[in-house]
């Protein structure tokens, strides 16, 4: 079990490290679905071997092993590790879960006062809101029926051609439902704090998953790159406030003039990404097979020793 803890965190550290490189070999689509996949496996298979380890420990305090019916003897024979190592690890679990439910529980109110925020904006049947503001800003707001939100001093900011493609950045989060993306890395970082550069990143391929939509819609990058220039530079103003409602106002909705948006230009001036490539592919799913592998090696080696333990219990009493 102490084997595939320390596999299942290098899997983390590796995956860590090669999601900025991912991302710039792959299409920002293919990266964030990638990446959301693996970080939730990693995260889960980090998560049940150290859960295994603190339980191994943990079990082998008298009274706890006496309420299980396991020979605390046996399972400390087959598994001599300290028993400091019990409540640090335990700990850690507990720690760690707690992390996880409280941003469970945050998604789920924020997707809640979104779909709330959402209605109460009302809007055509094409989902677009229109606010009368001086402030320019935009964003896609997701819900059952999401909603693309654009001040009419953004509109004023950029020209018909821009858009174009700010309407189709916007509608191409709440097309791909880009939020419960962002919602999934978020949540696999607060269970896993070494994952965090994942989510990082899958929030950042989002907007460029986005900006390639955009591009794609209107059949020209350069036109694109602008809209996305112009669109940041509009929101940078002084004075500029964020003129989304209060329960919209939080992780879920998406602006196209967010996250590096230099970076984002550029990338935009430069060629389309290429499709998936499957050798980056391969090796992401390599790693998680092999986690996953030692992981329930683990867990039948763990349910064997505490079969065994409780038979011996059995047999002295």
């Amino acid at each position: 079990m102490y084997f595939a803890l320390a596999v299942s965190v290098l899997a983390d550290l590796v995956l860590s490290a090669l999601a900025g490189p991912l991302s710039r070999r792959l299409k920002p689509a293919d990266t964030v679905r990638l990446l959301s996949v693996a970080g939730l496996c990693a995260a889960l298979a980090t998560g049940f071997a150290l859960w295994e380890v603190a339980f191994s420990q943990l079990a082998q305090i008298p009274w706890l092993a006496d309420a299980g019916h396991w020979s605390a003897a046996v399972l400390h024979a087959t598994n001599p590790v300290p028993r400091l190592v019990g409540p640090p690890a335990g700990a850690a679990v507990m720690v760690l879960t707690g992390m996880a439910v409280r941003r469970a529980v945050l998604a789920v109110r924020d997707l809640w006062e979104a779909q709330q925020a959402g209605r109460d904006l009302g809007g055509d049947a094409s989902g677009l809101v229109v606010v009368d503001d001086p402030r320019p800003d935009a964003y896609a707001l997701p819900g059952m029926r999401g909603r693309v939100v654009v001040s009419t001093a953004m509109l004023r900011a950029l020209p018909a051609a821009e858009r174009r493609v700010l309407l189709a950045h916007e509608a191409s989060h709440l097309r791909h439902r880009h939020h419960l993306y962002v919602l999934a890395v978020e949540l696999t970082a607060a269970a896993n704090p070494l994952l965090r550069r994942v989510a990082t990143v899958v929030r950042a391929e989002v907007e460029r998953w986005a900006d390639e939509d955009a591009a794609s819609d209107v059949g020209d990058r350069r036109l694109a790159a602008r809209a996305l220039a112009r669109a940041a530079l509009a929101r940078s103003r002084p004075g500029t406030a964020d003129l989304r409602p209060r329960r919209a106002a939080n992780g879920l909705s998406l602006r196209m003039g967010e996250n590096a948006v230099v970076g984002r230009v550029r990338a935009l001036l430069a060629p389309a990404p290429l499709h998936g490539r499957i050798v980056e592919t391969l090796a992401v799913a390599s790693i998680l097979v092999a986690v996953v592998a030692v992981n329930v090696d683990a867990g039948q080696d763990t349910d064997s020793l505490f079969d065994h333990a409780q038979a011996v219990y059995e047999v002295s009493r």
